[in-house]
């Protein structure tokens, strides 16, 4: 089979930037799907009838063509957040064809002298800002792909709020135009207005010297967290992620969540790893939602109640964290119940009574159970002595396939 639909990616240098296969496509299409600003870019010439994206945007009017010869515009390269991704997902191999054309971030690069593999790419377009929060570091560079002409001051005010203030920022119009133009500052001082709204955002990290060092690594300080008390502290919580051990694309539940610090830091983990928050104290669901914006993973999922009822209907996950609630009658066989062959439970306990819950349980169950004790130095008079926090009592359960 031949393909019938190709996807062209266009630049703003027009059709006349396009490579010979892209203009015979164009020209042989009875019909071209793209924006306003892309089908403008066509000569007279290309005379298939020229169709606009609907509002909410669609891609029924492509699939609702199939055998038809049709094209499709999207800028620069259809596979980088671009809708050659959405199209590969609804229409098979043999009947696509992308013919990309540079990225934003390729041109953006070449201009900076940037090597693009050590660079982190992003988008926030319809996306949250807040998702850049995971990604500073002093010595990081960062490309991202802006919503729209308020972005670049929204993301300046951001990063000097985060502690980047002295981040060098450039953004870059209509790149690959003729009406390409750069514009570069400080995020502390940034006063560039009238940005276009076709436009990149480069950034080179730098933070100031009292910004918190945030690792990817489990164990993030706990001044790192708004919390009321209740927050697995950092000691704890880096050996509870070392046995959740996220993996990429996983789905973790942290019940109980407190202040999210185990969901937060699971998807701080990898990118693709998902949380679910379940949290029924209307305070600590407000200090989960602050975290997770403020450590960058905007997309973890408030789960607002109270386990075992809270989690019916929920996504089967890969992993658990119970870190209240163990007593309820119901939690522990719930999530056991709902947990995925070979994934995860871990539980833990500071009271008595949670203790022998996780004692009674593993013997039906199995697993491991750890008993942990951290004390640390402080003061006591003219001398220092070790200050034993309590002792937390950690079961790490493995479903069977």
């Amino acid at each position: 089979m031949s393909p019938w639909l190709t996807v062209v990616g266009i630049g703003e240098d027009g059709f006349k930037g396009l490579g010979r296969n892209a203009r015979h496509a164009l020209l042989r299409a009875t019909r071209i799907i793209g924006a306003q600003r892309q089908l403008d870019l066509l000569p007279v010439c290309i005379r298939g009838e020229r169709e606009l994206w609907p509002s909410p945007f669609s891609l029924e009017p492509v699939l609702a063509r199939r055998g038809e010869p049709v094209c499709v515009l999207a800028s620069g390269d259809p596979m980088f957040y671009g809708v050659g991704a959405s199209l590969s997902r609804q229409v098979t191999a043999d009947e696509l064809l992308i013919l990309p054309a540079p990225s934003s971030v390729s041109l953006a690069a070449a201009r900076l002298g940037w090597p693009l593999q050590e660079v982190v790419t992003l988008s926030v377009v319809a996306r949250p800002l807040a998702a850049l929060n995971a990604h500073l570091a002093s010595g990081v560079r960062l490309l991202v792909l802006s919503n729209d002409g308020g972005s670049p001051a929204l993301i300046a005010a951001l990063l000097a709020e985060s502690g980047f203030g002295p981040s060098r920022v450039s953004v870059f119009e209509h790149l690959g135009g003729a009406d390409e133009r750069r514009l570069d500052g400080l995020a502390v001082n940034w006063q560039h207005a009238g940005v276009a709204d076709l436009n990149l955002v480069a950034i080179d990290c730098v933070a100031e010297p009292q910004a918190l060092r945030l690792s990817r690594l489990a164990g993030l300080p706990d001044s790192a967290f708004k919390h009321d008390g209740q927050l697995t502290k950092r000691d704890v919580r880096a050996m509870t992620l070392a046995r959740l051990a996220p993996m990429p694309g996983e789905l973790l539940w942290d019940v109980g969540a407190g202040s999210g610090s185990i969901g937060i830091e699971w998807m701080r983990a990898h990118p693709s790893c998902r949380a679910l928050a379940i949290e029924a104290d209307e305070g600590r669901q407000g200090l989960i939602e602050h975290n997770r914006d403020a450590l960058g993973v905007p997309g973890l999922q408030l789960i607002r109640g109270k386990a075992p009822d809270a989690l019916q209907g929920l996504e089967a996950p890969d992993a658990i964290f119970i870190g209240g609630g163990v007593t309820r009658d119901g939690v522990l066989d719930t999530c056991w119940q709902h947990l995925r062959p070979g994934g995860r439970l871990v539980a833990n306990a500071v009271t008595l009574q949670s203790e022998m819950t996780l004692m009674n349980w593993r013997a039906q169950h199995g697993g491991e159970l750890t008993r942990i004790h951290v004390a640390q130095a402080q003061a006591l008079g003219a001398f220092d002595t070790w200050r034993q926090a309590l002792p937390i009592t950690l079961l790490e359960v493995v479903k069977p396939l």
